[in-house]
């Protein structure tokens, strides 16, 4: 059978986590606990000792546990927690984890699990569950599973609670994935501005015999599509829609923060670039919208998301910082602009047409540039099927697929 780690601060919480570790072992798999406390003892044994894991972090833990300072405490064995975990995983010894916990456990076993793949059983049971969990679970398939209760002891509800917990991970571990034929891999990132765009340049990557993953641009698919790449499953990258960008620059509430564009660079995955939504920046309601951006022009997507028109000095800023990632590419990258607009309503006759804003994004990176980096102007809309069409075949023959389709 499977092994699973049992992760969390065995000196407060070893019973609990002995409890679901003894459920586990009922279930045929072997539990390996593994102690992130840094206060007194562990209750019970464990598998892997808090010396241990603090080694594989490179945290010095007698000078930790003399300072007796938990905040730092915590902090430290987070780091700890995701090096055990990551090495643990790397030699094939485990094939899951869980592990319970408030405020600080919950850092530290996420920060493990957040260092684990996509697709590794992931359980949490957590006091924060319930909350704003988007800092613990990050761009991870991690399941937060709320305690109800403080996890302090055993009673008749933790019980209840922790046995489901313990199922759900030994299920998870259990589970096979349905059998078929792996094809290479092609992310794509996508709008609601950009959705004709991706869906004729998906059926011709289809047609050539890839798979294509779609990720919404709204700040978490940006960071999710970036972790991917970075895992080295992905063969080819059609980032057609850059607008997460316009959000971090000008602070619009779907930033993906400052390292978005920068893995398919880091890792030379062939990658195909386009400004798709540049022209916009995201907020919610109406007045929701900083009083900093009065006079400027709007557009109401629906009553729970306001558009704010990027303008022409924030198009020059955003052509740079784009050329800046692109650069860094020790890849094949190709750019790909739409000399008709960035977006649905940057169109002529549409809300946000606004030619000079473009033209000044487009000058800018093509001056900002590398300039082995090809850039190819097509005189379309971003979602005409010619533009759809000509991305998805210079992506082809990067992959040396050719342009045949």
């Amino acid at each position: 059978m499977s092994t699973i780690a049992v992760l969390g601060t065995l000196d407060t919480k070893g019973e609990e986590h002995a409890y679901v570790a003894g459920l586990i072992r009922e279930r045929g798999h072997t539990p390996l606990l593994i102690d992130v406390g840094t206060g007194g003892s562990p209750t019970v044994t464990p598998d892997v000792s808090r010396e241990e894991v603090a080694k594989a972090g490179g945290l010095d833990l007698t000078g930790l546990l003399a300072r007796k300072d938990r905040g730092e405490s915590v902090t430290a064995m987070t780091q700890g927690a995701a090096a055990i975990l990551g090495q643990l995983h790397s030699h094939g010894r485990i094939h899951g984890v869980i592990s319970l916990g408030g405020g600080g456990g919950t850092a530290i076993g996420t920060a493990g699990m957040r260092a684990l793949p996509l697709g590794f059983p992931k359980v949490m049971v957590s006091t924060l569950a319930s909350g704003n969990v988007a800092p613990y679970v990050g761009v991870k398939d991690i399941v937060m599973f709320p305690s109800i209760v403080d996890v302090a002891g055993l009673n008749r509800l933790s019980r209840v609670l922790l046995a489901r917990a313990a199922g759900a991970i030994c299920g998870m571990v259990e589970a096979k994935p349905v059998a078929g034929v792996d094809k290479p891999l092609i992310v794509a990132s996508q709008f609601g501005n950009t959705t004709r765009c991706i869906e004729q340049a998906r059926k011709i990557l289809e047609a050539a015999g890839y798979e294509v993953l779609v990720f919404a641009a709204v700040g978490t698919g940006g960071r999710t599509m970036e972790s991917l790449i970075e895992s080295g499953m992905v063969a080819g990258v059609l980032d057609i829609t850059t607008t997460e960008w316009a959000d971090e620059l000008v602070g619009g509430v779907l930033t993906a923060g400052p390292t978005r564009l920068e893995a398919a660079a880091r890792a030379g995955v062939p990658a195909v670039v386009g400004p798709g939504c540049l022209d916009m920046v995201n907020f919610g309601p109406r007045d929701s919208v900083p009083g900093s951006f009065s006079g400027r022009l709007f557009y109401q997507h629906n009553p729970q998301v306001t558009l704010m028109r990027t303008s022409v000095v924030e198009n020059v800023q955003l052509g740079r910082i784009i050329a800046g990632k692109l650069n860094a590419s020790t890849g094949p990258v190709h750019v790909v602009l739409p000399m008709k607009g960035i977006s649905v309503i940057s169109a002529a006759g549409q809300p946000f047409y606004l030619p000079e804003a473009d033209a000044a994004l487009f000058d800018s990176l093509k001056a900002e540039l590398r300039q082995d980096i090809p850039v190819q102007e097509i005189d379309a809309n971003i979602n005409d099927v010619v533009y759809a069409e000509s991305a998805a075949k210079i992506l082809l023959r990067m992959l040396g697929r050719g342009t045949s389709l």
